[in-house]
């Protein structure tokens, strides 16, 4: 397993309270695939808390990814949603949940709040 990917799964739980501030709860299956191998992860997740298993199980929803793929989105040079529509993974069960999912991953390199930007331009301006 890449090291960026087994780091981000292990990151989960301390960062679930940021992120997870919606009543939104159910487990999502996360089977990454290299070659002929799949490895699992089962991910629940509850407000505000998330626990993590190198298992499958029953889940409200399976994601199937490259692990390729799954650590360019770990590291934020890829976007789960963009992925989807391209084909280059598939989401099954409660979408809802690979949209509460996808908050864990990063921005992309050098991306920039615009909210942040527009001070900046402001502060310049004024």
């Amino acid at each position: 397993m890449n090291e960026a990917t087994e780091e981000f799964f292990a990151s989960l739980p301390a960062r679930a309270p940021a992120v997870l501030r919606s009543p939104v709860s159910g487990t999502i299956q996360i089977d990454l695939t290299t070659d002929n191998r799949t490895e699992h992860w089962l991910v629940q997740l509850s407000q505000g808390e998330v626990v993590v298993n190198r298992a499958r199980g029953p889940a409200d929803a399976i994601w199937n990814s490259s692990k390729d793929l799954f650590e360019r989105l770990v590291t934020g040079r890829a976007q789960g949603i963009a992925a989807v529509l391209r084909n280059e993974t598939t989401f099954s069960g409660n979408v809802l949940l690979f949209l509460v999912f996808r908050r864990f991953f990063p921005d992309p390199p050098g991306a920039r709040d615009p909210r942040e930007t527009a001070r900046e331009q402001v502060g310049r301006s004024g």
